[in-house]
């Protein structure tokens, strides 16, 4: 009787370290614009590009234009975009991903 219990108390050790580790893992996951902006982005601007309106691309002088200049002015347009663009809420791209997309566009399409 005292091993089972013995074992069954070590199962839950184990159990709740496990839980513990995966809290953790998950708590430093490091967010990938790249990965974000193909997840939620890409479908509409592939490349940087527009499907919707070509002449709104994403490259750097062309959000400049309609007043983007940094992620918080991409997140923006995310949250509350114009005609023909999809809304993105914080419950469907958290801010931390938001920024990630905003921070990988600027960099990526110059």
């Amino acid at each position: 009787m005292k091993k089972i219990v013995m074992a069954a108390g070590s199962l839950v050790s184990i159990g709740l370290l496990a839980t513990v580790c995966l809290a953790d893992m998950k708590k430093g996951a490091k967010i990938d614009g790249g990965a974000e902006f193909k997840k939620h982005c890409a479908v509409c601007h592939p490349d940087g590009g527009n499907i919707i309106n070509p002449k709104k691309t994403l490259k750097k002088g062309e959000l400049a234009k309609s007043g983007i200049k940094d992620w918080k002015g991409i997140m923006k347009a995310m949250r509350n975009p114009g005609p023909g663009m999809t809304k993105f809420d914080a419950k469907t791209i958290p801010d931390k991903e938001a920024k990630a997309i905003g921070e990988y566009i600027l960099k990526t399409y110059k």
